[in-house]
Protein backbone atom coordinates (compact mmCIF):
# COMPACT_ATOMS: atom_id res chain seq x y z
CA UNK A 1 0.00 0.00 0.00
CA UNK A 2 1.29 3.50 -0.69
CA UNK A 3 1.11 6.72 1.81
CA UNK A 4 0.70 10.02 0.23
CA UNK A 5 3.19 11.68 2.61
CA UNK A 6 2.39 15.10 0.94
CA UNK A 7 -1.35 14.72 2.87
CA UNK A 8 -0.41 13.52 6.07
CA UNK A 9 0.24 16.61 8.98
CA UNK A 10 2.15 14.75 11.75
CA UNK A 11 5.52 12.23 11.46
CA UNK A 12 6.36 10.22 14.36
CA UNK A 13 9.74 9.22 13.79
CA UNK A 14 12.30 6.55 15.88
CA UNK A 15 15.54 7.65 15.75
CA UNK A 16 18.30 4.80 16.83
CA UNK A 17 18.12 2.67 13.02
CA UNK A 18 16.37 5.16 11.47
CA UNK A 19 18.55 8.78 11.59
CA UNK A 20 21.19 7.15 12.70
CA UNK A 21 23.59 4.28 13.78
CA UNK A 22 25.28 5.54 17.21
CA UNK A 23 27.32 8.41 16.16
CA UNK A 24 27.10 8.05 12.65
CA UNK A 25 23.94 10.06 10.56
CA UNK A 26 22.44 7.20 8.45
CA UNK A 27 22.25 8.24 4.06
CA UNK A 28 18.98 10.40 3.65
CA UNK A 29 18.55 11.61 7.11
CA UNK A 30 19.21 14.90 6.64
CA UNK A 31 17.30 15.38 3.71
CA UNK A 32 14.46 14.15 4.89
CA UNK A 33 14.01 16.25 8.29
CA UNK A 34 14.70 19.52 6.01
CA UNK A 35 11.89 18.15 3.92
CA UNK A 36 9.88 17.81 7.66
CA UNK A 37 10.99 21.66 8.22
CA UNK A 38 10.30 23.09 4.55
CA UNK A 39 6.68 21.90 4.47
CA UNK A 40 5.49 23.01 7.90
CA UNK A 41 5.23 19.14 8.65
CA UNK A 42 4.13 18.20 12.66
CA UNK A 43 7.13 15.71 14.00
CA UNK A 44 8.46 14.23 16.99
CA UNK A 45 11.61 12.13 17.17
CA UNK A 46 9.89 9.27 19.96
CA UNK A 47 12.60 6.75 20.80
CA UNK A 48 12.66 4.01 23.31
CA UNK A 49 16.42 4.76 24.34
CA UNK A 50 16.00 6.54 27.96
CA UNK A 51 19.54 6.93 28.50
CA UNK A 52 19.44 10.93 27.13
CA UNK A 53 17.44 13.71 27.85
CA UNK A 54 15.88 16.01 25.20
CA UNK A 55 18.32 18.40 25.05
CA UNK A 56 21.35 15.27 24.75
CA UNK A 57 19.36 14.40 21.66
CA UNK A 58 19.29 18.00 20.06
CA UNK A 59 22.86 18.20 20.73
CA UNK A 60 23.78 14.89 19.02
CA UNK A 61 21.62 16.11 16.57
CA UNK A 62 23.40 19.27 16.09
CA UNK A 63 26.95 17.57 16.15
CA UNK A 64 25.68 15.40 13.05
CA UNK A 65 24.72 18.42 11.09
CA UNK A 66 21.16 18.41 11.82
CA UNK A 67 19.40 21.35 13.78
CA UNK A 68 15.93 20.07 15.82
CA UNK A 69 14.76 21.83 18.57
CA UNK A 70 14.41 20.19 22.00
CA UNK A 71 10.57 20.18 22.11
CA UNK A 72 10.55 17.91 19.28
CA UNK A 73 11.86 15.25 21.27
CA UNK A 74 10.17 12.54 23.61
CA UNK A 75 11.42 9.42 24.84
CA UNK A 76 10.75 6.46 27.25
CA UNK A 77 12.14 8.36 30.30
CA UNK A 78 9.94 11.22 30.11
CA UNK A 79 6.88 7.93 29.45
CA UNK A 80 7.82 6.09 32.21
CA UNK A 81 7.77 9.41 34.37
CA UNK A 82 4.51 10.33 33.07
CA UNK A 83 3.18 6.98 34.01
CA UNK A 84 3.88 7.44 37.63
CA UNK A 85 3.28 10.50 38.67
CA UNK A 86 -0.05 9.52 37.41
CA UNK A 87 0.03 6.17 39.04
CA UNK A 88 1.73 7.50 42.63
CA UNK A 89 1.90 11.29 42.30
CA UNK A 90 5.14 11.61 45.12
CA UNK A 91 6.39 7.97 45.25
CA UNK A 92 10.00 6.76 45.05
CA UNK A 93 12.34 4.91 43.29
CA UNK A 94 15.63 2.37 43.34
CA UNK A 95 16.72 3.14 39.29
CA UNK A 96 19.34 1.55 37.43
CA UNK A 97 19.96 4.00 34.56
CA UNK A 98 21.87 7.12 32.82
CA UNK A 99 20.76 11.00 33.34
CA UNK A 100 17.52 11.02 30.91
CA UNK A 101 16.06 8.95 32.83
CA UNK A 102 17.15 10.18 36.63
CA UNK A 103 16.30 13.58 35.29
CA UNK A 104 12.45 13.19 33.94
CA UNK A 105 12.00 11.21 37.20
CA UNK A 106 13.46 13.84 39.26
CA UNK A 107 11.40 16.75 37.13
CA UNK A 108 7.92 14.18 37.79
CA UNK A 109 8.40 14.71 41.40
CA UNK A 110 10.38 11.48 41.86
CA UNK A 111 12.73 10.77 44.77
CA UNK A 112 15.59 8.46 44.81
CA UNK A 113 15.35 5.60 47.27
CA UNK A 114 17.37 2.14 47.74
CA UNK A 115 15.69 1.24 51.07
CA UNK A 116 12.47 0.80 50.99
CA UNK A 117 11.27 2.29 47.39
CA UNK A 118 7.77 1.56 46.04
CA UNK A 119 9.18 1.13 42.66
CA UNK A 120 12.49 -0.52 41.35
CA UNK A 121 12.96 1.27 37.74
CA UNK A 122 15.62 0.38 34.89
CA UNK A 123 16.57 1.90 31.65
CA UNK A 124 19.46 1.68 29.45
CA UNK A 125 22.72 2.80 31.19
CA UNK A 126 26.53 2.43 32.19
CA UNK A 127 26.11 2.24 36.30
CA UNK A 128 24.14 -1.51 35.53
CA UNK A 129 26.43 -3.99 37.72
CA UNK A 130 25.66 -7.04 40.00
CA UNK A 131 25.76 -4.93 42.82
CA UNK A 132 23.12 -2.47 41.57
CA UNK A 133 21.42 -5.58 40.27
CA UNK A 134 21.47 -7.88 43.46
CA UNK A 135 20.01 -4.53 45.15
CA UNK A 136 17.12 -4.42 42.68
CA UNK A 137 16.63 -8.08 43.34
CA UNK A 138 16.26 -7.37 46.68
CA UNK A 139 13.81 -4.78 46.72
CA UNK A 140 11.66 -6.35 44.38
CA UNK A 141 11.27 -9.14 46.87
CA UNK A 142 10.99 -6.70 49.39
CA UNK A 143 7.74 -5.38 47.92
CA UNK A 144 8.89 -2.38 45.07
CA UNK A 145 7.21 -2.82 41.98
CA UNK A 146 9.23 -3.76 38.61
CA UNK A 147 8.91 -0.76 35.96
CA UNK A 148 11.12 -0.78 32.73
CA UNK A 149 11.50 2.12 30.63
CA UNK A 150 11.08 -0.14 27.46
CA UNK A 151 10.91 -3.79 25.94
CA UNK A 152 13.45 -3.51 23.54
CA UNK A 153 16.02 -6.31 24.03
CA UNK A 154 18.99 -4.58 21.85
CA UNK A 155 19.38 -1.57 20.68
CA UNK A 156 22.02 -0.23 17.35
CA UNK A 157 25.59 0.54 17.60
CA UNK A 158 28.26 1.79 15.44
CA UNK A 159 29.73 -1.79 14.84
CA UNK A 160 26.69 -3.86 16.03
CA UNK A 161 24.29 -4.15 18.95
CA UNK A 162 24.08 -3.85 22.30
CA UNK A 163 21.95 -4.80 25.31
CA UNK A 164 18.76 -2.72 25.51
CA UNK A 165 16.59 -2.43 28.67
CA UNK A 166 14.59 -5.61 27.90
CA UNK A 167 17.89 -7.81 28.42
CA UNK A 168 19.01 -5.91 31.36
CA UNK A 169 15.51 -6.06 33.31
CA UNK A 170 15.70 -9.83 32.58
CA UNK A 171 17.81 -11.25 35.45
CA UNK A 172 15.79 -9.21 37.63
CA UNK A 173 12.44 -10.69 36.45
CA UNK A 174 14.36 -14.17 36.53
CA UNK A 175 15.42 -13.88 39.85
CA UNK A 176 12.27 -13.09 41.62
CA UNK A 177 9.47 -14.45 39.72
CA UNK A 178 8.23 -10.76 38.66
CA UNK A 179 7.08 -9.30 35.76
CA UNK A 180 7.87 -5.80 34.56
CA UNK A 181 5.71 -3.17 33.56
CA UNK A 182 7.08 -1.07 30.15
CA UNK A 183 6.08 2.16 29.62
CA UNK A 184 8.06 2.69 26.06
CA UNK A 185 6.62 1.92 22.75
CA UNK A 186 4.51 -0.63 22.20
CA UNK A 187 2.85 0.94 25.10
CA UNK A 188 0.11 2.55 23.49
CA UNK A 189 0.27 4.92 26.43
CA UNK A 190 3.33 6.31 24.85
CA UNK A 191 1.72 6.69 21.27
CA UNK A 192 -1.28 8.60 22.49
CA UNK A 193 1.14 11.25 24.21
CA UNK A 194 3.09 11.87 21.27
CA UNK A 195 -0.57 12.13 19.07
CA UNK A 196 -0.85 14.50 21.63
CA UNK A 197 1.86 16.48 21.63
CA UNK A 198 1.93 16.47 17.57
CA UNK A 199 -2.15 17.71 17.98
CA UNK A 200 -2.98 15.30 14.95
CA UNK A 201 -5.26 12.75 14.54
CA UNK A 202 -4.36 8.97 14.10
CA UNK A 203 -5.48 9.16 10.24
CA UNK A 204 -3.38 12.14 9.99
CA UNK A 205 -0.25 10.51 10.74
CA UNK A 206 2.25 8.26 10.25
CA UNK A 207 4.75 6.58 12.06
CA UNK A 208 7.93 5.06 11.17
CA UNK A 209 10.87 3.00 12.65
CA UNK A 210 13.13 0.20 12.06
CA UNK A 211 11.55 -2.83 14.60
CA UNK A 212 8.06 -4.56 13.72
CA UNK A 213 8.13 -5.34 17.24
CA UNK A 214 8.04 -1.47 19.08
CA UNK A 215 7.45 0.73 15.86
CA UNK A 216 5.30 -1.23 13.57
CA UNK A 217 2.88 -3.32 15.90
CA UNK A 218 2.25 0.19 18.02
CA UNK A 219 1.13 2.08 15.19
CA UNK A 220 -1.21 -1.11 13.80
CA UNK A 221 -2.33 -0.99 16.84
CA UNK A 222 -3.51 2.83 17.25
CA UNK A 223 -4.77 2.57 14.01
CA UNK A 224 -1.80 4.71 12.35
CA UNK A 225 -0.22 4.58 9.10
CA UNK A 226 3.18 2.75 9.72
CA UNK A 227 6.48 2.85 7.49
CA UNK A 228 9.52 0.30 7.99
CA UNK A 229 12.39 1.35 7.37
CA UNK A 230 15.47 -1.62 6.55
CA UNK A 231 18.54 1.02 7.53
CA UNK A 232 18.35 -0.51 11.15
CA UNK A 233 17.45 -4.64 12.81
CA UNK A 234 14.75 -5.51 10.47
CA UNK A 235 15.15 -6.75 6.77
CA UNK A 236 12.80 -8.64 4.21
CA UNK A 237 13.12 -11.84 6.04
CA UNK A 238 11.83 -10.17 9.51
CA UNK A 239 8.90 -9.09 8.28
CA UNK A 240 7.46 -12.07 6.77
CA UNK A 241 7.96 -13.58 10.39
CA UNK A 242 5.07 -11.42 11.70
CA UNK A 243 1.67 -11.67 11.11
CA UNK A 244 1.09 -7.78 10.78
CA UNK A 245 2.38 -5.73 7.93
CA UNK A 246 3.99 -2.54 8.11
CA UNK A 247 1.91 -0.28 5.33
CA UNK A 248 5.27 0.46 3.50
CA UNK A 249 8.68 -0.33 3.52
CA UNK A 250 11.27 1.58 2.22
CA UNK A 251 15.50 1.46 2.34
CA UNK A 252 15.41 4.30 4.65
CA UNK A 253 14.15 7.87 5.50
CA UNK A 254 15.66 9.55 2.51
CA UNK A 255 13.05 7.64 0.40
CA UNK A 256 9.91 9.71 1.91
CA UNK A 257 10.95 12.95 0.33
CA UNK A 258 11.04 11.34 -2.98
CA UNK A 259 7.56 9.45 -3.07
CA UNK A 260 6.09 12.56 -1.41
CA UNK A 261 7.21 14.38 -4.42
CA UNK A 262 6.16 12.02 -6.78
CA UNK A 263 2.10 12.31 -5.93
Amino acid sequence: MNIDFSAKKGFICDMDGVLYHGNRLLPGALEFIRWLQENNKQYLFLTNNSSLTPRELHQKLERLGAHVPEEHFYTSALATARFLKQQAPGCSAFVIGEAGLLNALYDAGITMNDVNPEYVVVGEGRNYSLESLTKAVNLVCGGAKLIGANSDVSGNIEHGIAPACRALIAPIEMATGKQAYFCGKPNPLMMRTGLRLLGCHTEDAVIIGDRMDTDIVCGTESGIDTVLVLSGVSDMDTVNTYAYQPTAILEGVGRIPECASAN
